[in-house]
């Protein structure tokens, strides 16, 4: 009986990827024929959102997308341009080939005009949120954790030098937040409507597809962040799972999350930000199975909160080099910003936001010493494959610390 339970899951296992590979082939097929359309002429013209500026010496460059695809540009310093402005622009096509048609291409302009259009809830949002601050860079800040707009170039910089990128991006911290007060605000109202109407059914199943719903349309009002819907997707799969009575924390259900995420969004599969999201759930993942039998609570959040921050570090300083001291600080950071992001939620929706603004000032405004240092590309790829190692190796998780203590000593010295 055992032997035929384990191959009637191994046949439902199959077929699960068979039906996201095929849905994979169709959705790249569709990404292929919206390619074929841009470079069907030299000159491809397109109404877009300018989604970044980052100023360079001579020019500004833009990031701007439309929807099916992003690419940047170049385009005077003077030029009165603002971020989320909607641009008419026509561009080059000449070699843009596929695969830099799905990561995002550079492209020179013909010629671009500002175009005008209603205030979306969006827009509406972001008014609201600059209304509460008089600095724009804490303005970014917030339209960043709350919106996912992007932040400046000199802002990422100073975030990549407190090593504190991760608290930025929106990902599962911020959905975990956004569910729990979902749930909450919505637990009074809806047992009032359960016990009359519909006793029969489960009061808190119907709670989380209640959030599930809400925080969907969030995920489309941020644009679908690659993180977001990293978070979103495995918080979707969790309910599923929980609701099966299967477990939880699986390494094969991250998996499983990146092949859902890569069928039905191919181009992902060039995100940074959803590799960076992916590892961290893994690094995670990891930590919980060595070290979740450790009995004191305040270990095990310190630890916690270390050991993931250590272990990201080389796969981090092999896509970017930005090294301080004051990146020791980000464990600690991260701690306090379980309790900020909640606070700043609430304080923003009932009209108190700047009530940390005097520190943040002081915060982003601090200067750095910034030396360079990356993750060879040799060690780069040991260290990912002792981290898959260590699944099933404890002796490989203790070579890994052995690895990772040496990277933080050559790291900082």
């Amino acid at each position: 009986m055992i032997i035929l339970e384990q191959i009637k899951q191994n046949k439902n296992l199959i077929s699960f990827i068979g039906v996201l590979f095929v849905i994979f082939l169709l959705n790249i097929s569709i990404e292929y024929s919206k390619y074929q359309e841009v470079v069907y002429e030299e000159i491809y013209e397109t109404n877009v959102e300018l989604v970044n500026i980052y100023e360079k010496e001579k020019v500004n460059v833009l990031k701007l997308e439309n929807g099916d695809f992003q690419f940047f540009t170049s385009v005077n310093k003077d030029s009165d341009l603002k971020k989320l402005d909607f641009i008419e622009i026509a561009f080059l096509t000449k070699k843009l080939d596929f695969i830099s048609y799905l990561k995002g291409f550079y492209s020179k302009n013909i010629y671009f005009e500002k175009l005008q259009r209603n205030d979306t809830f969006k827009d509406k949002l972001i008014q609201k949120i600059n209304s509460n601050h008089k600095s724009s860079e804490i303005n970014e800040v917030f339209n960043a954790l709350f919106l996912a707009i992007p932040v400046s170039s000199e802002l990422r910089d100073t975030f990549a030098n407190y090593g504190i990128t991760h608290l930025i991006a929106l990902s599962g911290f911020h959905l975990s937040v956004l569910s729990f007060l979902i749930y909450w605000i919505m637990y009074f109202p809806y047992t009032f409507f359960h016990k009359r109407y519909f006793p029969y059914r489960n009061k808190k199943f119907d709670l989380l597809l209640i959030s599930l719903v809400l925080l969907f349309l969030y995920l489309l009002l941020t644009g679908v962040v690659a993180s977001l819907l990293r978070a979103f997707i495995m918080l979707s799969l969790g309910i599923f799972l929980l609701r099966s009575n299967i477990k939880l924390i699986s390494f094969t259900n991250l998996l499983f999350t990146f092949l859902i995420i890569i069928a039905f969004l191919p181009k992902y599969i060039f995100s940074i930000s959803l590799w960076f999201s992916l590892s961290g759930v893994f690094y995670i993942f990891l930590y919980i199975k060595y070290f979740n039998e450790l009995k004191s609570m305040i270990v095990k959040l310190l630890l916690f909160n270390f050991w993931i921050y250590f272990a990201m570090n080389p796969i981090v300083h092999y896509f970017f080099t930005n090294t301080t001291y004051e990146q020791l600080y980000s464990p600690f950071i991260t701690m306090a910003f379980t309790f900020f992001y909640p606070i700043e939620l609430l304080a923003h929706l009932f009209g108190f936001a700047g009530i940390f603004d005097k520190f943040l000032e002081i915060f982003l405004f601090k200067e750095f010493e910034v030396f360079d240092v990356s993750t060879s590309l040799s060690f780069f790829i040991f260290f990912i494959f002792l981290s898959f190692t260590s699944i099933k190796s404890k002796k490989a998780f203790i070579l890994l610390n052995v690895f990772l203590i040496g990277f933080t000593v050559y790291l900082y010295t």
